[in-house]
């Protein structure tokens, strides 16, 4: 389980780090299927993506679990940038240094996230056809969360609110020389508006999950780039991959993995539910996690064979 870091081919300057897990039985002279995870919005790679990569290696695959570009361990200036559209192309640098390890074979490269995560890994497969099968746990599009709400109950424009304070905060950063902040889960336990995102305050803020690099604020600057951004753009077209969604009977985050269900053009897409899990559950919970664990290891043997 090295620690790694390379350069980003996507961004100029920008050093990526990650956590590679391999097989029990690594060979280096053979080569395997690999998949990418991608952490939720505001993590880093030592928490549910680090969990899910772990887990997963222990099937057959060749995992990599890495901080985006600007957070976590890896180098980027702001910090806690999360522009969405680099957040994508993240997952196609972590897949051009896939593809110079003699050991993946990259004919087979999956890539799978949770929460944000899961919508980037969605973008990215849209776009990068080297990604043959996508793997979504609690998946949240990014933009559909922040114009739409947590519940799917705020319209696209009633947003436009977001844009004025984004474009406001862009004009008082560059007056000030300091970077406005927004949260990305509830910072205070009393600000949470229900018990599922408590439970976010929990995971990110407590002994739970809590870590150093993961203070779980993004720059308000990037309201500009994540209103108006959908992780989902045209899967109605290019989204042929097969697809497995894994979602919580009672997350309230579950409508974004029906949207892209729905939406995607693969012949080959499964939601999988979990019952009794909500949307934070799925981040750590042993029993939610075996189970997905389990539903996705079954999911990249077969479609990355």
């Amino acid at each position: 389980m090295p620690n790694i870091t390379f350069p980003n081919l996507n961004c100029h300057g920008i050093t990526m780090a990650a956590v590679i897990h391999f097989p029990a039985d690594f060979d280096e002279s053979r080569t395997y299927p690999a998949v990418v995870v991608s952490h939720p919005g505001g993590g880093v790679k030592e928490q549910a993506a680090g969990l899910y990569a772990q887990k997963l290696a222990a099937s057959g695959l060749i995992t990599i679990a890495f901080d985006r570009s600007y957070q976590g361990a890896s180098t980027g200036e702001p910090r806690q940038l999360e522009n969405p559209f680099v957040s994508t192309e993240d997952i196609s640098a972590v897949i051009d240094y896939l593809t110079t390890l003699p050991y993946v074979d990259a004919d087979r490269i999956g890539a799978m996230g949770v929460c944000a995560g899961a919508g980037y890994s969605a973008n990215a497969a849209i776009n990068d056809r080297r990604i043959k099968a996508l793997g979504m746990v609690s998946a949240v599009n990014i933009g559909q969360m922040f114009r739409n709400g947590w519940e799917n109950n705020v319209a696209d424009a009633d947003a436009t609110g977001y844009l004025e304070f984004g474009s406001s905060a862009r004009t008082g950063d560059a007056a000030s020389g300091e970077y406005s902040m927004i949260p990305l889960a509830p910072l205070k336990e009393e600000d949470a508006p229900n018990e599922e995102l408590r439970e976010a305050w929990e995971y990110y803020h407590t002994e739970r999950a809590a870590h150093p690099n993961a203070p779980g604020f993004a720059l308000a600057r990037n309201l500009n780039q994540i209103i108006t951004y959908d992780a989902y753009h045209k899967a109605e077209a290019f989204l042929t991959q097969p697809v497995l969604a894994v979602a919580g009977s009672v997350a309230g985050s579950k409508w974004m993995s029906d949207d892209l269900i729905q939406r995607a053009a693969s012949q080959d897409k499964t939601l999988h539910i979990i019952d009794g899990a909500n949307h934070m559950s799925l981040y750590d919970v042993p029993q939610y996690v075996n189970e997905a664990v389990a539903e996705l290891a079954t999911f990249f043997a077969r479609t990355l064979k």
